[in-house]
This record gives structure tokens, C-alpha cells and sequence, in this order.
């Protein structure tokens, strides 16, 4: 077998592909704006609930198996390198060659078939565990609405519209409170995934895809767009409130109350009504339906603004209403085009919302 300037040229295209990878996952954090709280970070390893458990044990096995196929074949290669490298006295005659060999053959034949085998069945149990999940009569149900580019959160049995930052009950196992997730998307292709509590679930036009969540503990879980949608895919953020029971009941029922009616932002409210925000955007007791953007009923209850690209505040909403792109280019919502009096009329009446 002659390798000697192939073998060389081989482990230095490994070497590279390995200096990239890593360096790879150690920006990953920076360039997709990690949170500087550990206990948010949006890692599959940190599982939080039964569907993300299993996912991570299933992790745990597959990267055994392909660690061990790895260090064989790393070690392999760095023997081959080592052993057969071009020395001072090589003559160029080519080495003797070395034909077929029934055991290598069958080895290298039936090893891969049995690894192949072995994740296979570990994989379709997994999923197979965690789609046909049985439904107990206290979930929570959540129609989850893709749009570009933010989320839109319904609950039927609840009366709550929200967008955004979706609200669940923690699921103790002495009391299990799950949510069941029905996916939609009114556009294109989104993917619905909160690494911590459930592994990626795509939202496609024309089609009713499922998930659910038992989180069992309280807190905030950051998810993602994880399906390229366009131009603001990469801020389609999503953030998960984990509440205690008592704290869930309230917000529902916070939820549930009319809009603010503040006659101190008289003014405000009537420009919001007699502009084009009526055609995209919903508040109770108003003349608003729209259905294209959130529904802003209850906005300043919400953290952030345009789909966690920016905390919600007096600030970042004027900003926001002022010029879409300045926050989130190619969000799909105008420019108002509003006088600067206008423009603070409006921002003063909308963040009266809570």
C-alpha cells in the first residue's frame, strides 16, 4: 500500500477541518447573541423536561458510538502517518501491494451495518416515545402560529391570544401539567425549538404538525426559528415562561381582562384607529382585528418586542414604530411615516397596554 505523501496530505486536511469545527462552536455563542445567565443558555445537554430528557440520553449514545469510530480511526490514521511517512532514504519504488482479505472485507462490511442498525432502533424509540405521548385530561393546549418573522400563541380552552413569550405551568410529576402544541404556519417554513424543553418540530403551510412540553422547573427557556424563513429568521426569537401554577393562573387571568382605557391617552388610541395599524394588528375594545401582526392587547406585559429582538420598552417601541428596520430589517412591518407628535401620542397610548 503506498501512503506516503497522500497520508501526509489526508491528516493535514483533517487537522484543518478539526481547527474549523472547533473554532466553530466556540462562536457559536457569540454570533447568535447567547445570554449571559448559564441557566439560560439554549443547550440540549441541560434537559428540562421528559421529551428533551429523552433526546438527550439519545445524544449521549450516538456521540459514544461515533466518539469510539472516531478515536479508531483517528488513531489509524496517526499510526499510518507515523509509520509509512517519507523518510531520507526512500527510494520512489512503489511498496508492495497488498490484495483483498475475506476478514477485512466482512469486518468493515458488518460493523457499519450493525452501528447503523443500533441507532436506527434507538432513534424510532425515542421518537416513537414521544409522539404517541398520551394526552392527561390537565394539559395545557397552545395553537403555536408561525409568521414571518414571530410567533403567535393561542389557547381555545383559555381565551388568551399572546405573541412571543409563551406562558406554561411547571409539570411536577406528583402533578403533571404538560403542554401539547399544535403547529401551524401561515406563510412558509418555520421550526418550532427550545432546546431545553423539546427538540425541533417544524411549522409548514397547509399542515397540522405537534409537540409538547412538561417542564419541571420554573424560569425562562430561550428557543429559536431552527428552519431557515427569510430575511429575519435569525431573530425569530422565542422565549418560554415556566410558571409556577399560582403565577400561571394569574397571568391568565391577567390575559383575560380588556385592554387598558386610559382617556389620558385619548389621542393616542385615536390615531392607532384611524391608521393602518387596524389592518394588522388586534386590541380588545377597539375597532382593531388584524391578524397579520400581534395581537397588542396586553403589550407591555410582554419583555421584549419583535420577537425578542429588543427589550419592550418606551424607548425601543418608539423606535420601533418609527422605522421597523432601525431594530429588525426586513421585518415586514411599514414605516408609519407619523409626525414626531403623532408618533409619541401613539407610543404613549400603546404602552398604557398591560
Amino acid at each position: 500500500m503506498k501512503c506516503s505523501g497522500q497520508t501526509r496530505s489526508l491528516g493535514r486536511n483533517i487537522a484543518g477541518i478539526a481547527v474549523l469545527i472547533a473554532g466553530g462552536l466556540l462562536a457559536a455563542p457569540l454570533c447568535c447573541g447567547a445570554p449571559t445567565d448559564p441557566s439560560q443558555i439554549p443547550s440540549i445537554f441541560k434537559p428540562q423536561s421528559t421529551p428533551a430528557n429523552s433526546i438527550f440520553h439519545l445524544s449521549l449514545l450516538v456521540l459514544a458510538i461515533t466518539g469510539i469510530i472516531f478515536t479508531v480511526v483517528f488513531s489509524l490514521l496517526v499510526y499510518a502517518v507515523a509509520k509509512f511517512r517519507k523518510r531520507g532514504n526512500d527510494d520512489g519504488r512503489e511498496p508492495a501491494q497488498v490484495y483483498g482479505s475475506n476478514q477485512v472485507e466482512l469486518a468493515w462490511t458488518v460493523i457499519p451495518i450493525l452501528i447503523v442498525v443500533v441507532l436506527f432502533l434507538a432513534t424510532a424509540r425515542v421518537i416513537r416515545s414521544i409522539q404517541d405521548a398520551p394526552k392527561p385530561a390537565g394539559a395545557i393546549e397552545v395553537i403555536a402560529i408561525g409568521h414571518q418573522f414571530w410567533w403567535e400563541f393561542r389557547y381555545p380552552a383559555l381565551g388568551v391570544v399572546t405573541a412571543n413569550e409563551l406562558h406554561v405551568p411547571v409539570s411536577n410529576p406528583s402533578n403533571p401539567t404538560p403542554t401539547f402544541l399544535t403547529l401551524l404556519s401561515v406563510d412558509t417554513d418555520h421550526s418550532f425549538w427550545v432546546p431545553r424543553l423539546a427538540g425541533k418540530t417544524d411549522l409548514i403551510p397547509n399542515r397540522v404538525n405537534h409537540t409538547w412540553i412538561d417542564p419541571q422547573e420554573t424560569g425562562l427557556y430561550l428557543g429559536q426559528c431552527a428552519q431557515y424563513c427569510g430575511t429575519q429568521h435569525a431573530k425569530m426569537l422565542l422565549r418560554v415562561y415556566v410558571d409556577s401554577p399560582e403565577e400561571f393562573s394569574r397571568w391568565v387571568q391577567e390575559q383575560r381582562n380588556p385592554a387598558v382605557n386610559d382617556d389620558a391617552v385619548a389621542e393616542g388610541r385615536r390615531i392607532f384607529e384611524t391608521t393602518a395599524c387596524v389592518n394588522c394588528h388586534a386590541i380588545s375594545g377597539t375597532i382593531a382585528d388584524g391578524h397579520f401582526g400581534p395581537d397588542l392587547t396586553h403589550l407591555m406585559s410582554r419583555d421584549t418586542i419583535a420577537s425578542g429582538a429588543a427589550p419592550n420598552n418606551h424607548e425601543n417601541l418608539r423606535a420601533w414604530i418609527q422605522n421597523p428596520d432601525s431594530i429588525k430589517p426586513g421585518s415586514l412591518m411599514p414605516a408609519m411615516q407619523l409626525s414626531a407628535h403623532d408618533l409619541d401620542a401613539l407610543t404613549g397610548y400603546l404602552v398604557t397596554l398591560r
